[in-house]
């Protein structure tokens, strides 16, 4: 077995998803699940088929998002692997519910914009994800002061009352 870190190519701020599942109607469940969860969502998902022609399925409605989808996918080549890549403004906290509750979605590994390795494991008979290095290790304890910012932010951008 051989281990392989794959980063993921992307803009600094752009929020992704990255999961697995078990069948092809993935991407289009998954599709329909983010337009009904996100009235307006700006897109791209691409999802590694494991069996038959094994391609890159993909699905979306941004075209930049679509391909970072897609190249991120070819990249990593784990089996069954799906990516979810958002537009401007969309974030994971808004669709991850939706994305958890189709029936394929066997896990997600992780939902960022931070800058993220995929650590993959090759075998004879493929790739798959063991994990994900997302962000950068803690630098210390939060603070008293550092959880009144906290809060507060949470209440600036309307996810607290």
């Amino acid at each position: 077995m051989e281990l392989t870190v794959v980063p993921i190519v992307k803009p600094e701020a752009t929020n992704f998803i990255l999961g697995q599942s078990h069948f092809i109607k993935t991407v289009e469940d998954l599709h329909e699940a983010l337009v009904g969860a996100v009235p307006g969502i700006r897109f791209g998902l691409a999802f590694c088929e494991a069996s038959g022609k094994r391609l890159v399925r993909w699905s979306g409605n941004d075209d930049t998002a679509l391909k970072l989808a897609r190249d991120n996918a070819l990249a990593i080549g784990a089996g069954h692997t799906f990516l979810i890549f958002l537009g401007d403004g969309f974030f994971p906290v808004n669709v991850l519910a939706a994305v958890r509750a189709v029936p394929e979605v066997c896990r997600i590994d992780c939902a960022t914009a931070n800058p993220t390795q995929v650590i993959v494991a090759q075998t004879e008979q493929g790739r798959g994800v063991l994990g994900v290095v997302d962000g950068a290790p803690p630098l210390g304890i939060e603070t008293d002061a550092d959880i009144a910012w906290r809060k507060d932010l949470l209440r600036q951008i309307g996810y607290k009352l």
